[in-house]
């Protein structure tokens, strides 16, 4: 059994009516066939899911030589464009640094939180990020 998915739209406006005015909507075609709709009864085989334990186990099986490429030996050369800064407290992009404890932020509202902090708290932001300690 086929679904007819033909949606329309009602286009009368007026409240007395009883009878509607019905367009197709434009932007469906009413003859489009979806070319990964079949299965079995169409004669396509039904494609089955593999979790990552099965795709990991066959691609163990297949004759792997020492120099293929793979996702953990593959070099790229360095960026050509500039590191994006972010900000420390919100994660937003940042575009100004307090001088005095060389933490970046993206408002003003973070720059008070800022200069509220003990310089403890900013050593351990400094930390995650991985950025010399410098406090003063």
């Amino acid at each position: 059994m086929a679904m007819n998915e033909n949606k329309f739209l009602n286009t009368d406006s007026s409240t007395g009516s009883a009878e509607t005015t019905i367009k197709p909507l434009p932007f469906k075609d009413p003859n489009f066939i979806h070319s990964g709709i079949g299965g079995a009864a169409a004669g396509k085989k039904n494609r089955t899911w593999k979790n990552l334990k099965q795709i990991l186990a066959s691609e163990r099986a297949l004759p792997w030589q020492l120099n293929d490429p793979s996702y953990f030996n593959i070099d790229a050369p360095p960026s050509f464009k500039p590191a994006k800064k972010y900000s420390d407290i919100s994660g937003l992009p940042a575009n100004y640094t307090d001088p005095q404890s060389k933490l970046r932020f993206s408002t003003i509202e973070e720059f008070a939180y800022i200069r509220m902090l003990p310089s403890d708290v900013v050593t351990g932001y400094l930390a995650l990020r991985k950025a010399t300690s410098i406090v003063s």
